[in-house]
């Protein structure tokens, strides 16, 4: 005798899953969106701060399904306070004994935990910036060409131990058109801004770009003359050095392209400055660059958050100190769980609503319609606004508001083919045969009305996923400790350099709809009604 009944599939049904089977794609795609959120309902022994394993003194524990604390583990004289199972498990009180075991997650953080920045000093780093030295100066030129009041001069003027009188033509060559600009500034004549290159009289590699300023006609002629000195060659851009320590104490370079712009013989000293610079001193010093010189100056970075991914953190740490790894594994749970309450309950309500509209027509449709637009016509996000300030924000309030709202597309769906099919014959033959209303909606119309809401299912997943994250980005969506993949977006604005932030959320964001838009593209392929009819 079996107590359960079999469940027996129609042959139009088993020849949809065929078709939807046949389709390697939507396959493929469910079985990798089921191993993921699969993967998601485990979270707890991939990623956690709590040992999966823990022996002490002879006794067996599971601390990531159990509230442990020191007294617990250590006795009656300890604390009953709760257990840090890093700082216990590297304790003397664990160590001692040989025989104590302990067995870690593969991701020893939970999403909440914050990590320790004493944890990551190995990843520390010293930037040192090389600026090459710009030549720039300034001088005025009297009418017999000797130079009075100099500035930063010098390069310009090889060889010359004093620059107060020195005649500029006999350092450098003075073409016609500046003779002539300065032949129009002297007699007071009005004149643009104008610039020169010029060379040396005897160092024929040397040359100089000069600028004379703009100037108005004026009555009385300047006792003197402008001029500007800029080195005609564009500087060299100042280098980007980073440096880390390994532990034996040795600082080498981390940026290898930069590293090898640097001179040889002043690389020793530029690592002897980031040695110092670990030490938690800002030295700086001054080395010689191409036949000019360049201001090396060096800064410690201290670990700050967010921080890059690194051993350990293999998606980063994310605004708060957090991994972001734990974050979207258990943020992808979440989102799931979110998504599919959200889209059952709502093709339940909307099913009903729709069924009954559909089933009885005439006032009960036209009045269950006006209702229906009367409520679609509230402003959403503003009501969300609302009851999340009166009642605050929790993800049963968040799924009980939204599905308050997501039912009315799928009322429609259901609404027109109950409409379609309640004049069909089968209809009328139950009719006939005396059976109540309910009975011919959910045994004879609803199996042969579920093609829409097989083939919305998926589509109307991806809209709950996504209204989440976006919820989530815009602050009103689950409450701030959740992990949630648009609350780590919404860092990710803040700070646009942080790649990784930006980057895995969006990708698993990504993924799921993009796994879920081939699955609900099988589907509708599947139960196409074309591709059951054959012409003749």
């Amino acid at each position: 005798m079996r107590l359960v009944p079999s469940i027996r599939l129609s042959p139009l049904t088993q020849k949809r899953l065929q078709n939807f089977l046949r389709i390697r794609r939507a396959r493929v795609s469910l079985v990798v969106l089921t191993a993921l959120f699969a993967v998601s309902l485990i979270s707890e022994l991939l990623c956690n701060s709590r040992p999966l394993y823990l022996r002490v003194n002879g006794k067996h524990y599971f601390p990531f399904v159990q509230n442990l604390t020191q007294q617990t583990l250590l006795g009656p004289g300890a604390d009953a306070t709760r257990v840090n199972y890093h700082a216990f498990t590297a304790s003397p009180a664990f160590t001692a004994d040989p025989r104590n075991r302990v067995l870690w997650a593969p991701v020893p953080f939970s999403p909440g935990d914050v990590a320790d920045a004493a944890s990551l000093s190995a990843y520390r780093t010293v930037k040192v910036s090389v600026v090459p030295e710009t030549y720039v100066g300034r001088l005025n030129l009297l009418p017999d060409q000797s130079v009075i009041l100099p500035v930063s001069c010098g390069p310009f003027f090889p060889g010359a131990a004093q620059l107060e009188g020195v005649r500029l033509d006999t350092h450098w060559k003075l073409p016609e058109k500046l003779q002539a600009a300065l032949a129009d500034r002297f007699a007071g004549r009005a004149s643009p801004a104008q610039s020169f290159t010029l060379a040396h009289v005897t160092q024929a590699a040397l040359t100089a770009r000069v600028s004379l300023p703009e100037t108005q006609s004026r009555p009385t002629p300047p006792a003197s003359v402008r001029l500007m000195f800029r080195q005609s060659t564009p500087p060299d851009l100042p280098l980007q050095l980073g440096f880390r320590r390994n532990t034996e104490g040795g600082v080498y370079p981390v940026t290898g392209r930069a590293w090898q712009k640097i001179p040889a013989a002043y690389r020793p000293h530029i690592l002897k400055l980031a040695a110092e610079g670990f030490a938690g001193s800002a030295p700086s010093a001054s080395i010689v660059w191409k036949d000019r010189h360049a201001s090396v100056a060096c800064a410690l970075n201290e670990i700050a958050w967010p921080y890059p991914p690194v051993k350990g953190h293999w998606m980063g740490i994310d605004a708060a100190g957090r991994d972001v790894l734990s974050r979207v594994l258990y943020g992808m749970r979440i989102s799931m769980a979110f998504g599919l309450l959200l889209v059952v309950w709502a093709m339940a309500f909307g099913l009903v609503i729709g069924a009954v509209q559909g089933f009885f027509g005439g006032w009960v449709d036209i009045t269950g319609q006006r209702i229906t637009e009367i409520w679609s016509a509230l402003p959403f996000l503003y009501v969300m606004i609302l009851i999340g300030s009166v009642l605050g924000r929790s993800f049963l309030l968040l799924l009980i508001c939204y599905s308050l709202f997501n039912w009315i597309g799928i009322s429609y769906y259901v609404r027109a083919e109950f409409l379609r099919l309640r004049d069909r014959t089968f209809v009328e033959a139950a009719r006939c045969q005396g059976l109540s209303s309910a009975r011919i909606i959910f045994s004879h119309i609803l199996p042969n009305a579920l093609t829409p809401l097989i083939t919305l299912f998926p589509f109307n997943l991806i809209g709950a996923i996504g209204a989440l994250a976006a919820l989530d980005f815009l602050g009103f969506g689950l409450p701030p400790l959740t992990p949630s993949w648009g609350e780590l977006l919404q860092q990710a604005q803040m700070f646009r350099w942080a790649w990784w932030l930006i980057l895995f959320p969006s990708l698993a964001l990504f993924s799921v709809m993009l796994l879920t838009v081939l699955i609900g593209e099988g589907l509708r392929d599947a139960f196409d009604p074309r591709q059951q009819t054959k012409m003749e």
